[in-house]
């Protein structure tokens, strides 16, 4: 059997490594160069790879391909790949099917890595030999191939579950929807919110799917689609028989007649999105039978994610904080909600297709002025002109941060929450997030 695996970074170089360990003749291929320390691997595991090409003759020979979840359908040698029938999955489909054990799968349009890292924090607490992996951490793939866990968290993106068939995970977690990526979606946002949805289609009667009752596009798929799963809400606004949901002040999670109940005070993270993060990966630990006392004492003492409404320095009582994994409107919109201090706030990038029009009360409400860091921010001035007087551009981060510092006064927040993707100036938003702390620290 022939396996091709297109893109050689950390999803790709795991693939292979799996393959070659199940005995399929593989043949990894990136159109882009791949990094020294992926090549070293590559050549460590003795496979057969090429970079900045496709030799189609190669690729168009396989009998199954696993492709990185960066690479869109339109690129040409999907096109002919498509063409010609051979079957095209993700690593997450493909390492699942030669896994053993289960996986807890969570996906959302934002909070899925916060959910990600808190549920394998309080599992971990637990002493469960759990493996992290997905759209984080190490390859799936790989650390099946090194068979070291009994269960997996796995943080799920659209675009790695566009490649999902069968893959099914024992918890489901859909955390929330709103328009993301749609640039993948042929800018149909039903698209999008059936890619997230797949999530759950092979699931059995067996397993569970927990989700927002709160979310209207949640909802809506609902009324129109099935589960066999057994469904787990959790809101904020309602009570359930089976569930979680707030009530004076505290989560309270019902699950099999198990109760557990903990003040939203008691919480290390903070804001109403963290509130449902933590109803959610409760709720896997109350299904997976963990102590009450080992998940309060777990959400009470985990550290949060980096780049992800990060407390860098308070610098002459101005608060500087890193939101910089904030890609889309909807992540700005929590972080925006959570300021409690008139905010100088730092937003551009490459744009995704954005609606500001939701930010417009928060923005009206928070922020004193607007620093643009992007080399397009056209639609960003146009949105906000109105309602915002002090409107600043810049394309390298030292300038926008020296520029917000001087329009920050004592008791404000200067707020890097940049609702774009960060392509057009960094490398990724852990690049831009990094280059901003640096910035701040060097005032």
């Amino acid at each position: 059997m022939k396996l091709v695996v297109l893109g050689g970074g950390e999803s790709g170089v795991g693939t292979a490594i799996l393959g070659k360990k199940l005995n399929y003749e593989v043949f990894l291929s990136d159109f882009g160069a791949i990094k020294q320390q992926y090549q070293e691997v590559l050549n460590a595991h003795d496979l057969d790879w090429e970079e900045k090409q496709h030799t189609a003759s190669r690729i168009l020979d396989a009998d199954l391909v696993v492709k990185s979840p960066g690479i869109p359908d339109k690129a040409p040698i999907i096109q002919k790949l498509i063409a010609k029938g051979i079957s095209i999955i993700s690593e997450i489909e493909f390492a699942s099917k030669y896994s053993k054990v289960p996986t807890i799968g969570i996906t959302g349009s934002n909070g899925k890595t916060t959910t990600t890292l808190l549920t394998h924090h309080v599992l971990k607490a637990a002493d469960l030999n759990v493996g992290l992996a997905g759209n984080i951490g190490k390859s799936y793939a790989q650390q099946v191939a090194e068979n070291g866990y009994d269960l997996f968290v796995l943080e799920l993106s659209s675009f790695q579950l566009d490649g999902v068939f069968d893959y099914a995970p024992h918890i489901a977690v859909i955390l929330n929807l709103s328009p993301d990526h749609l640039d993948r979606y042929h800018y149909n946002y039903e698209e999008y919110i059936d890619a997230k949805f797949r999530i759950t289609r092979s699931q059995t009667e067996d397993d569970y799917l927990i989700y927002d009752a709160d979310d209207v596009e949640i909802q809506k798929w609902f009324s129109k689609h099935e589960t066999k799963a057994q469904k787990i809400p959790f809101s904020m606004t309602q009570e359930f028989e089976q569930g979680a949901f707030v009530k004076d002040g505290a989560i309270n999670i019902i699950i099999n007649n198990q109760k557990f109940t903990m003040p939203i005070n008691e919480l290390s993270l903070e804001g109403k999105h963290n509130v449902k993060n933590a109803m959610a990966a409760t709720s896997v630990a109350q299904l997976l039978r963990i102590r009450k006392s080992t998940i309060r004492e777990s959400l009470s003492n985990f550290q949060g994610v980096e780049h992800r409404l990060e407390k860098v320095l308070k610098i002459q009582n101005v608060q500087y904080i890193n939101d910089s994994k904030a890609t889309n409107v909807n992540a700005t919109f929590f972080a925006l909600d959570s300021m409690t201090t008139p905010t100088v706030w730092i937003v551009g990038g490459v744009d995704k297709g954005n609606d500001y029009a939701e930010l417009m009360p928060l923005v009206r409400e928070k922020v004193k002025a607007i620093v643009c860091l992007g080399v397009d921010n056209k639609k960003i001035i146009d949105a906000f002109k109105q309602v915002i007087d002090v409107i600043v551009e810049t394309t390298d981060i030292e300038t926008c941060v020296q520029v917000a510092s001087k329009l920050s006064e004592p008791g404000d927040t200067v707020l890097l929450s940049p609702a774009c993707a960060s392509f057009d100036l960094f490398e990724s938003y852990e690049d831009r997030g990094s280059k901003f702390k640096s910035a701040v620290q060097s005032l």
